[in-house]
């Protein structure tokens, strides 16, 4: 055996190199979007998208709940929107939200015209730091005008809004069939209808990813690459709310000591700002490993 040659371990065990070599790969791939992430800019971006998502998310729960109680007559899918948000929400801040949503629309009556207004120019808010973002990520150098902003978000608004729509109606559908079957007040009722807006609700919110990201650059970017990170970023955002629920006690004591009343707000900012992080990191890697820039328009 030659002086350069390399022995083997003989107590190595099969497998533990490959693995190795994926983990410093993931290392090495995930490293350049920390340090995105460190960027000033990029929490700039992330907490004025948080921001805004608190002013618009109340005006959206108003105009969702309104629609179905008055317009359409359906109570199932108003109770299918206060299952949901039950379901993604725990505890006190569900309780909160639900007991407050009940209470303004039925002080309010059937016409929101002001939560109609104040959803759409809040909403536009949440698009205007996310667009910018997005194209500092693509290196699109020109950013939108006021007004091409404001007519793209508003038709990103009527589509988000259209499949938050869709999973609440199949969550209602779902709901009152299971009702018919083994009767109005069974606990099996409840529990079917969180089980089923979780089916619908994930590829629901992995489809708005997919619309974000393709549609609010101002300029072309490959769709094709775009689907695999909607999907991943969804399941983050899944995770995300997973991590929140299992340390919900600390987080509700932590913010009530150092906010007080304010608790439930600054939990929804917190909450939002890591994941419009994990959205915009997700653009980060996209573009990064693409290796090309769009082009402006």
């Amino acid at each position: 055996m030659g002086v350069g040659s390399i022995v083997p371990d003989p107590n190595a065990r099969p497998g533990t190199d490959a693995a190795g070599g994926n983990a410093r790969r993931i290392y090495g791939q995930s490293l350049p979007t920390l340090r995105y992430w460190m960027e000033t800019e990029v929490h700039v971006f992330g907490f004025s998208i948080a921001a805004n998502v608190l002013l618009s998310f109340f005006p959206f729960l108003i105009v969702m709940v309104s629609l179905c109680k008055y317009w359409l007559h359906w109570p199932a899918a108003e109770q299918a929107v206060y299952l949901s948000l039950a379901e993604l929400f725990p505890g006190d801040l569900g309780t909160f939200l639900q007991r407050n949503l009940r209470a303004t629309v039925e002080s309010r009556g059937p016409f929101q015209v002001m939560s109609i207004f104040l959803l759409l120019f809040t909403a536009n808010g949440v698009f205007e730091p996310l667009e910018v973002a997005l194209n500092k990520v693509w290196g699109i150098r020109k950013n939108r005008s006021f007004l091409r902003n404001q007519l793209v978000s508003l038709g990103l608004i009527f589509a988000c809004g259209s499949l938050a729509l869709v999973s609440i109606t199949f969550s209602a559908m779902n709901q009152s069939w299971f009702a018919s079957l083994i009767g109005q007040n069974s606990r099996l009722v409840t529990v079917a209808g969180v089980m089923f807006f979780k089916l619908v609700a994930l590829p629901a919110s992995m489809l708005v990813l997919f619309l974000v990201y393709w549609l609010l650059p101002n300029g072309r970017v490959p769709a094709r690459k775009l689907l695999p990170v909607a999907i991943f970023v969804g399941l983050a955002l899944e995770g995300l709310k997973y991590l929140t629920l299992l340390a919900w006690p600390w987080i509700l004591a932590k913010f009530e000591s150092e906010y007080g009343p304010f608790k439930f707000s600054v939990i929804i900012v917190f909450w939002n700002f890591l994941a419009s992080m994990i959205i915009l990191g997700g653009a980060e890697w996209t573009a990064r490993e693409q290796g090309t820039r769009a082009e402006g328009e």
